[in-house]
């Protein structure tokens, strides 16, 4: 799915089974608790901490990719009500960065492997 046929799907489902958009205010505070949920679980899967059971450990791949996708959604929804074009925002962007960090990530020795 692209991302236009993402954020046409997210205001569908919004508008028939969510019945209406949460206010930006409270989308936002959802987004950095999603967000939150994907540290939690990377800190645990990629990081140093362990889960408190070795159980969680075979779940966690397949959760992070619903955690994941709970940020996506939120973000969609805010984009949607924002009057956003993420496909068009994403191609700026990337254009942005790759005029600013084409020499500067080239001539990193941090990145060199």
């Amino acid at each position: 799915m692209t991302i236009q046929e993402a954020q046409a799907r997210v205001d569908e489902w919004i508008k028939t089974i969510g019945i209406r958009y949460y206010n930006e205010l409270t989308n936002t505070a959802i987004l950095m608790e999603e967000v939150g949920e994907v540290a939690r679980l990377m800190a645990r899967i990629y990081g140093e901490q362990s889960f408190k059971n070795p159980e969680q450990a075979q779940s966690a791949p397949a959760e992070l990719a619903d955690e994941m996708a709970d940020v996506l959604f939120v973000l969609i929804c805010l984009a949607n009500q924002t009057g956003t074009d993420l496909s068009a925002a994403l191609e700026k962007n990337l254009e942005k960065k790759t005029i600013r960090d084409a020499a500067r990530h080239a001539g990193n020795a941090k990145l060199k492997p």
